[in-house]
């Protein structure tokens, strides 16, 4: 394919990055339609219910007969709230599509390149295509995998400490980086915290920026807050139970919990039991569970005993730490409850991006592929 090929398509990208805030459970998708290698409209995925990135594009112009459209995703061949975008463009007399990767989505997964393909419109498939599976890497992860991408979130001292010894915590980031963090929410579907956590700190586990903040067009939705509590102690008078969202308190299957639960109801929870992996909840049904509500990524923000549970069973896809410039001591508290006795059994880890926020650094990374 050629240059302006690429830059088109380049541009579909940038387009739909415009919804990661905002477009779950459906995946975030941007649209080009170029006649003559010159834009003549464009549009990205709104909100669920909303149009798809191709519609919005379709609308804004008059007459694209003839033309190329570029989308960052497999156009959509199903009924679902909106009508099928294959039949959108094959109506508007598109002629060529180029796409960067197939959907996964079993309702889609190439009928909508098939739909193209059987009206006489040219297809091709593939360009930029690791670019856009990142993009939409939770959507994918959800369909392929049966999970939401997991980010596992840290703040630590230079020294690689979370807390004291007596659990305070807050704060050790700046401002400019606890900002940075309200970004990482916005993008999530769901967060995730232990009870621990939650009755140290008693957290809101909201976003607190606006769209506007964001730079983006849509409002944001609140995060579900999901709260690990293998026996359910969790009090009814949480902080969360007063926020905007909603809140799903995760327990053992187990009749002691099963009494408990009509308490946290009333105030305001969603309780769901799930099986036990040895003494603690089985965190590969508790992802699975996500997936089934249609979420795509989830933040894991928690102490060292549920946070190193997560990366111990490899039920992680990315570790984004922020270090402050602070030595908090040997006898503060470590970043994960990790057991790891010899060189050889370390975790190797691959750095993504690194840089500054305010005065403390943001480090992102994932396991080696073979982990």
């Amino acid at each position: 394919m050629s240059a302006v090929d690429r830059q088109m398509m380049s541009r579909a990208l940038q387009l739909a990055a415009k919804g990661r805030y905002t477009t779950s459970p459906n995946p975030t998708v941007g649209c080009v339609i170029a006649i003559d290698d010159q834009i003549v409209a464009e549009g990205y995925t709104r909100p669920a219910g909303g149009h798809h990135a191709e519609i919005e594009a379709l609308q804004s112009a008059a007459d694209v007969r003839g033309a190329t459209a570029y989308v960052s995703l497999e156009p959509c061949s199903h009924q679902g709230k909106t009508g099928p975008c294959a039949d959108a463009l094959i109506g508007a007399g598109i002629t060529r599509v180029v796409i960067a990767c197939e959907d996964p989505n079993p309702e889609v997964a190439g009928q909508g390149i098939k739909k193209l393909q059987e009206a006489g419109v040219e297809v091709q498939l593939g360009l930029l295509e690791d670019q856009a599976r990142e993009i939409n890497r939770g959507f994918i992860s959800r369909f392929e995998q049966g999970s939401p991408w997991v980010t596992v979130k840290m703040a630590a001292s230079l020294d690689g400490r979370t807390a004291m010894a007596s659990g305070q915590s807050q704060w050790i980031t700046t401002p400019a980086a606890r900002a940075d963090v309200q970004r990482l929410r916005a993008e999530q579907c769901a967060i995730i915290t232990g009870i621990g956590t939650q009755k140290m700190d008693d957290p809101s586990l909201t976003v607190r920026i606006s769209h506007s903040d964001l730079g983006v067009e849509d409002q944001l939705r609140q995060p579900l807050r999901v709260v690990v509590d293998s026996q359910l102690q969790m009090s009814p008078e949480a902080r969360m139970f007063q926020q905007p969202g909603d809140t799903l308190v995760a327990t053992l299957d187990a009749e002691e919990q099963r009494q408990k639960a009509p308490v946290l109801i009333a105030a305001g929870a969603e309780v769901i039991f799930l099986p036990a992996m040895g003494e603690h909840i089985d965190l590969r049904a508790l992802l699975a569970d996500l997936a089934c509500r249609g979420c795509n990524q989830v933040l894991v923000e928690a102490g060292a005993g549920l946070a190193g549970a997560f990366i111990a069973e490899g039920l992680f896809d990315e570790l984004v730490c922020y270090w402050a410039p602070k030595l908090f001591g040997s006898e503060a508290r470590p970043m994960f409850a990790l057991p790891i006795d010899t060189i050889d059994a370390h975790l190797a880890l691959s750095v993504q991006d690194i840089r500054q926020i305010g005065e403390d650094i943001r480090i992102v990374l994932r396991p080696d592929k073979d982990y």
